[in-house]
């Protein structure tokens, strides 16, 4: 898979787990449509796609041993980064660290590592 490709899985992933575990209707913002997501959004995305891919890949694919506590943690660490790439001075909601996130949040941060990890397997 491609790494725009990866971006938009990424997207698509966190699309679904905002709808899934937001606590009531989600921010437009966290369910836009790939074709209107920003141009630096989808780098992140296909950065922190590619971070993950690599980890699966490098593990052999025993990242299925990790917790779901792990797989978040990783993506979010990942999506930090970017925020400080992409931002001089990014909002403190989008560099919060992992325990600071809403339960949503982190539960998404999961599901987008395994829809990665089974695209990879």
């Amino acid at each position: 898979m491609s790494q725009s490709e990866g971006a938009r899985l990424f997207r698509e992933a966190w699309v679904e787990g905002a709808r899934r575990h937001f606590p009531g209707e989600p921010k437009a913002g966290y369910v836009t449509p790939w074709d209107d997501t920003p141009q630096w959004e989808r780098e992140a995305a296909g950065a922190v796609y590619e971070q993950v891919r690599q980890l699966v890949e490098t593990s052999d694919a025993k990242t299925d041993r990790l917790s779901r506590e792990q797989k978040s943690r990783f993506v979010a660490t990942c999506w930090t980064a970017q925020m400080f790439k992409h931002f001089d001075d990014p909002k403190p909601g989008y560099v919060a660290d992992w325990p600071d996130l809403p339960l949503w949040q982190r539960e998404t941060d999961a599901d987008i590592f395994e829809t990665i990890e089974k695209s990879v397997r």
